[in-house]
């Protein structure tokens, strides 16, 4: 069953991922055949060095040797090694090329698996692990692609090719070469087993600390005007500490087995010598030349074994990081659409909530049998203390949660069988914490859609945005900064005005939009709001009951249930709990007014 959940990562065995990653190298199929074509000339013409060497000492020992023999086994090495130069750059351009295709498509598959998570699955992993798996975790990926896959196959033809290349000239030798051969496979058995494990805390610890990073750059300024630098401090450490330990194990692994297969290959060495040298005392077929020439194999085949360990070494991270990357693809996002589920072509803006009750924790709820209904063009507001569910019902309307019981429509249609796409294209969110992107203020209200610049004046216009943007040195050219932290905070709510008029939703969403802002800019705000009221359905949430005094509906939360409901002045002649609201407001706004004028 595919999971639903990010924490847990599950562990793979190494075929299950060989397989998986099969799927995307087989798009480059024909580049990773031409690259291993490559690869087996280029093998070829390694071997022929040293079998043109021993030729070189051959002749040297023969009585008629001449300057030309010689010169023409150094041209031909000379040649050799030209066209094995040029082989390896052209395989290592392929290569590069179709691992960056693969490695692409992979990012992308992972963002936008990332994108159809719900609410409460993105809210469960901290965004820093989020950002390792799309870029670290993918990057490792990157590198077993363009280097270490082609290199293991490479190594192990190398070997091959020795070992028969051995073979041919002294069976007798190549046997004591081969020997070893056991030893080494049961070490890299092993050290496959270890190095995976140390891999695994390893690429765990990385993502600690981008969690941590994250989180905690971002928060800085609270940290520092809490004076909290010393903590914050001791907590990165702890982490950095952790990460330490890990890398310091990987490299423990690696430390004993990369010397382990040097001291194989001088065993190797000195029994070839020794072995080689006796049968040639002896009066045996194991000539110089023949011994010369094995013991440049013998170098060239413990070459290929060496960069086995690394590139083993290098795999074991690429397959931790697969395990990452496939936990994220393989997990089922919570709110998909419906096999049946709609495409809304027009919204007219009427919306019901029959019987709906909701808990992001089980059995903790936060709604209670809530029912209502919201005429096409009506203005409705929800207020109540913190905790009452006010913005939790907004989230229900566009499905960032999914209800546990009863229904919710628009037009008379449940949202499950309207497909989330096309319903979250009719509904517009302006919220109290706005987010801007990067980029320039005319990008962020237009959202990378297709909308003309007149279209953007005209709806910075019609939301009272046009005052600042227009005084601004390159107006609606300007650079927004991360989070948008160059503008105001009134700023920003009129900018995400201005998104969401342009999209012209039929239904309008707004949460706490005049909360923490200047008076001045609330002027504009509540301008602003009254225009949009006349365009669809709008829903608001606020604290201050003076901005939404000509609701159509008022509709007062406690603890999860609807306990008033009706206008504003309906409700104060209730004298009811939003007519206590309303004098604790009204009454605070007094004694604050008294205190400034005196």
């Amino acid at each position: 069953m595919r999971k639903t959940s990010l924490v847990n990562p599950s562990t793979m065995s190494d075929r299950g991922i060989m397989q998986r990653l099969w799927g995307y190298a087989k798009t480059q199929k024909k580049s990773f055949i031409i690259s291993t074509i490559l690869m087996i000339v280029a093998v070829g013409f390694e071997l022929l060095l040293p079998i043109l060497f021993g030729e070189a000492s051959k002749i040297l020992g023969e009585p008629d040797a001449t300057y030309d023999k010689i010169f023409v086994i150094v041209i031909i090495s000379f040649v050799s090694l030209i066209i094995s130069s040029f082989v390896q750059y052209g395989q290592t351009m392929m290569l590069q090329k179709a691992g960056q295709t693969i490695i692409y498509s992979v990012r992308e598959e992972v963002f936008t698996k990332i994108e159809s998570f719900s609410q409460a699955q993105l809210n469960s992993v901290p965004i820093g692990k989020m950002v390792t798996r799309i870029t670290n975790d993918t990057n490792a990926l990157n590198q077993m692609f363009t280097q270490i896959i082609i290199s293991l196959v490479r190594s192990i033809l190398m070997i091959v090719a020795i070992l028969i290349t051995m073979a041919v000239l002294s069976p007798k030798l190549s046997l004591y070469v081969i020997v070893i051969c056991p030893i080494v496979g049961v070490a890299a058995f092993i050290f496959r087993k270890f190095s995976r494990a140390a891999y695994r805390e390893v690429r765990h610890n990385v993502s600690n600390i981008n969690a941590f990073l994250s989180e905690n750059l971002s928060g800085m300024k609270i940290t520092q005007v809490c004076n909290q630098e010393d903590k914050k401090l001791s907590e990165f450490r702890e982490r950095n500490l952790a990460l330490r330990k890990s890398s310091l194990k990987e490299i423990f692994v690696f430390a004993i087995f990369r010397p382990f297969i040097y001291v194989l290959y001088m065993v190797t060495m000195m029994v070839v010598l020794w072995i080689g040298t006796q049968d040639h005392i002896a009066g045996g077929i194991i000539t110089y030349s023949i011994l010369l020439v094995f013991y440049q194999l013998v170098e060239r085949l413990f070459g290929p074994i060496q960069r086995i360990a690394e590139d083993f070494n290098i795999m074991q991270s690429a397959f931790a990081s697969s395990e990452r990357i496939f936990e994220t693809l393989d997990t089922e996002p919570e709110i998909v659409d419906a096999l049946d589920a709609i495409e809304l072509e027009h919204v007219k803006g009427d919306i019901e909530f029959k019987s709906v009750s909701f808990y992001y924790k089980k059995d903790e709820w936060i709604l209670k049998d809530v029912s209502f209904k919201i005429s096409a063009g009506d203005t409705v507001a929800f207020v109540g203390a913190t905790g009452s569910g006010k913005t939790t019902i907004l989230g229900l309307i566009v499905r960032n949660y999914d209800i546990q019981k009863g229904q919710i429509l628009i037009d008379g249609i449940d949202i499950k069988k309207i497909k989330i796409a096309s319903l979250r294209r009719h509904v517009g969110q302006m919220l109290q914490d706005v987010f801007l992107f990067s980029g320039t203020v005319a990008s962020n209200i237009k959202m990378r859609e297709d909308f003309t610049d007149e279209e953007v004046r005209e709806a910075c216009h019609y939301v009272n945005a046009n005052h600042f943007i227009e005084q601004l040195p390159k107006q609606y050219d300007e650079e927004v900064r991360e989070r948008g932290n160059n503008f105001s905070s009134g700023q920003r709510q009129l900018l995400s005005f201005a998104r969401t008029i342009i999209h012209r939703p039929a239904v309008m969403i707004l949460d706490e939009a005049t909360a923490n802002i200047d008076a001045e800019t609330e002027l504009l705000i509540q301008d602003s709001l009254e225009k949009m009221m006349n365009i669809g359905t709008m829903i608001v949430v606020a604290h201050r009951l003076s901005t939404i005094q000509h609701a159509n509906n008022i509709i007062v939360l406690q603890k999860g249930v609807i306990i008033e409901q009706g206008t504003h002045q309906e409700l104060l002649k209730q004298k009811g709990h939003y007519y206590k609201l309303y004098q604790l407001q009204y009454q605070d706004h007094v004694d604050h007014t008294l205190v400034r004028v005196n």
